[in-house]
């Protein structure tokens, strides 16, 4: 994930889905939308004036302030393990940014309820549809608390998530399990959307299919993406050998319903102590011309190659 990183390009505020004060951030290939009244919410990522990679959901955008969580759609920062009262801690204020050399910083003010405060650090790489998304979370609290960083992407309609699974091995050589797949009370592996194969999990978003699927995994690589007409956008992330990581040691989350489907990952699992912060980075890439993948093979062929190179 080492790359040259020389700056934004171009930022300016521009009003955006139906919010005022949403930052335009731009390189010469892709381009991205976060929005400051409520947030912090990656609300759009796309090659310039293309389509939007991330879903959103008409009915909320514009929306501010209130008592209740909505998923407004885009990408966003969240803390783990997921429990209904502190993770849901509504985001629909506005959010503090700050333009430093190399990168833009959006911070959420103070969780009332937690005691802590979410960041987003974003920087484009200068020549490549790159991003790279650090996500912060820092705590206020006067105890330790046990957390761990976890990065949502809200993906838009009718595409296809492909989550690697760990280096394969052969019996007997090799005895001792290698990785978990963690299954949710709700998940239905005979559920068609779903793909199960040797190197590869591939899970299908069907428009109208409200019946929700998810499963967790334990993925060496660090990486998961997701294909979505012919664009394939790729999450790279950090994995820590041998830490603890939350729903029963998942590095990557996959969820969909009828609406989207949501491509997650998480860092390890850490007991936070008062004043202190942990930290999550992203590398994003966004390729195009990249068949949607209907088949393991698909992936080896089209999206792997993206990945080694």
């Amino acid at each position: 994930m080492q790359t040259n990183w020389q700056g934004v390009t171009d930022t300016e505020c521009v009003p955006c889905y139906g919010w005022h004060h949403c930052i335009h951030i731009h390189n010469n290939d892709i381009e991205l939308f976060i929005t400051t009244d409520v947030g912090p919410r990656i609300i759009h990522l796309g090659f310039l004036g293309e389509h939007n990679e991330f879903a959103v959901y008409p009915e909320m955008l514009g929306l501010t302030g209130g008592d209740s969580w909505r998923i407004y759609g885009g990408h966003r920062l969240w803390h783990a393990p997921e429990d209904p009262v502190r993770t849901y801690w509504p985001d629909n204020h506005p959010v503090h940014f700050e333009i430093h050399e190399g990168f833009v910083r959006f911070i959420q003010p103070i969780e009332e309820n937690t005691g802590l405060i979410k960041e987003i650090d974003i920087a484009l790489h200068p020549e490549r549809p790159q991003v790279r998304v650090t996500h912060r979370l820092r705590t206020q609290n006067l105890w330790p608390i046990p957390l761990a960083p976890w990065a949502l992407s809200v993906m838009a309609p009718g595409g296809v998530a492909i989550l690697p699974l760990p280096p394969r091995g052969t019996h007997p050589e090799m005895l001792a399990p290698t990785s978990t797949l963690t299954l949710w009370p709700y998940t239905n592996m005979s559920d068609p959307r779903w793909t199960w194969g040797e190197r590869f999990v591939l899970l299908r978003q069907e428009p109208g299919n409200d019946t929700p699927q998810k499963i967790g995994a334990y993925t060496p690589d660090g990486w998961v993406a997701y294909a979505h007409q012919d664009h394939v956008f790729i999450k790279q992330f950090q994995v820590i050998a041998d830490a603890a990581y939350p729903d029963m040691n998942s590095t990557v989350e996959l969820f969909t319903n009828g609406e989207m489907l949501e491509v997650e990952t998480l860092g390890p699992l850490r007991v936070v102590a008062p004043g202190d912060e942990v930290t999550h980075t992203e590398l994003w890439t966004l390729a195009r011309h990249i068949p949607q993948p209907q088949s393991e093979t698909d992936v080896i062929h089209a999206i792997l190659p993206l990945i080694e190179g």
